[in-house]
């Protein structure tokens, strides 16, 4: 399931040489490139459902500015939006099915590291960029994908090293993490604990589980003084149990991840059980003009989380085709690691368009932070955000928290 990074390398210049080659037949009469298509493998449904209306949003937005800005090679940026599903459907393979007979050359998804994990052969193969701005499982590094797996959000190595220092901050010296059986929560969950400080210990369920007592029974059990919960949608049961158990928010601290941190899911809650809760958000704070840019897409939305990470993934897609002359996969992937450093900064597609126009290098830094990509198509730089319920149905950003870091390499 994983390759060395002599393998990357080849299969890096390889795509490099299909670029340079497709670039030099479109770069002298940039008309007979085709108009760069890319679909959407996003969470309509399924258990990270609520992470969907953002992410949706943010490609829209970054696909509205680049149209705005003339295109990619002088044509429309198109998209196709398709629902992810989550792991207990078939979803996602339909979604991207549909996608590679529509020709798309980039799928922008799926959020679900567990998800990704499930088509991610099926896309590569088909020589289709995948880019993801919310999989941040460490399985993802160094999985055989080609050179044309990229993602705008950090590995877990770098969320979980935050949320276990979080945990120790707070306090706590006897933690307990309960997550679900999946690529994102074994990930998070073992690099929470291995950055945690006092005694831990990690309890794992089912990722298509609806009844929680037993394991909630083994959480009181280890008589913690702080509780992390790695999980999505399923969440808010897990802590209606621990309420009943008398081990609810209320009685020892409780931490949540970018998973489970929604503005909704956790409003029927016993009021105001939920104030003081911690959680932790790769990617910088969605500002109020993004935000206010957002809500003109969609009135109704409720959460930012991931939002900034898929516009920039839209936008590189889209610099990177424009720097390559072409849109197909390989040149965009062959050009992606190029337009994100080494250059001169810019922080918009209109802006490096015209840089790109003027024959110069460029390095975008976006939304979600600056995105430079190492070998592997990972952001090797982020932010951790740090946000605190203030109700059961809203949370806000604690700046003073945030951590701005490299992001450390997976461990055996």
């Amino acid at each position: 399931m994983s390759r060395s990074k002599y393998m990357r390398s080849v299969a890096v210049l390889g795509i490099t040489l299909l670029a340079l080659s497709a670039c030099s037949s479109s770069s002298d009469d940039t008309a007979d490139a085709s108009p760069l298509k890319i679909g959407t493998l996003l969470p309509e449904t399924g258990s990270l459902a609520f992470l969907g209306p953002p992410e949706y949003a943010a490609v829209d937005l970054a696909v509205a500015d680049i149209n705005a800005a003339g295109g990619v090679l002088g044509m429309d940026v198109e998209t196709i939006k398709g629902d992810s599903g989550d792991t207990t459907t078939d979803i996602a393979q339909t979604t991207v099915d549909s996608h590679l007979a529509a020709g798309v050359s980039a799928i922008v998804g799926a959020a679900s590291s567990g998800v990704s994990l499930t088509v991610i052969d099926k896309i590569t193969t088909a020589g289709v960029v995948q880019f993801s701005g919310a999989n941040t499982s460490p399985d993802l590094t160094t999985y055989d994908d080609k050179g044309l797996y990229f993602r705008t959000a950090p590995s877990d190595t770098f969320q979980g090293a935050v949320l276990g220092q979080l945990l120790a901050s707070g306090g706590a010296t006897n933690a307990v993490i309960i997550n679900r059986d999946d690529a994102y929560g074994n990930g998070l969950a073992k690099y929470a604990a291995n950055a945690f400080t006092g005694t831990s210990e990690v309890i794992v369920y089912g990722e298509a589980a609806k009844e929680f007592s037993a394991e909630v029974t083994k959480v009181k059990a280890a008589n913690p003084d702080a509780i992390a919960i790695v999980g999505f949608e399923e969440t808010a049961t897990i802590i209606q149990e621990l309420i009943k158990q008398g081990i609810g928010p209320d009685k020892v601290k409780l931490y949540l991840c970018d998973g489970n941190l929604s503005g909704s899911a956790f409003k029927d809650l016993p009021a105001g059980i939920m104030n003081g809760t911690k959680a932790t958000l790769p990617g910088a704070y969605a500002t109020a003009d993004f935000q206010a840019r957002l809500l003109e897409i969609d009135p109704e939305l409720v959460d930012f989380s991931y939002a900034a990470e898929n516009y920039d993934a839209v936008t590189l897609i889209a610099l990177a085709a424009q720097a390559g002359g072409a849109t197909d996969g390989a040149t965009i992937a062959a050009n992606l690691q190029a337009v994100s450093a080494g250059g001169e900064k810019c922080t918009n597609f209109a802006d490096c368009k015209a840089l790109l126009d003027d024959g110069k290098d460029i390095d975008y830094d976006g939304l979600s932070g600056p995105v430079e990509f190492d070998a592997n198509g990972e952001v090797t730089q982020a932010t951790m955000g740090v946000y605190e319920y203030t109700a059961n149905d809203a949370y806000v950003a604690k700046p003073d928290e945030f951590v701005n870091g490299t992001v450390p390499a997976p461990i055996d």
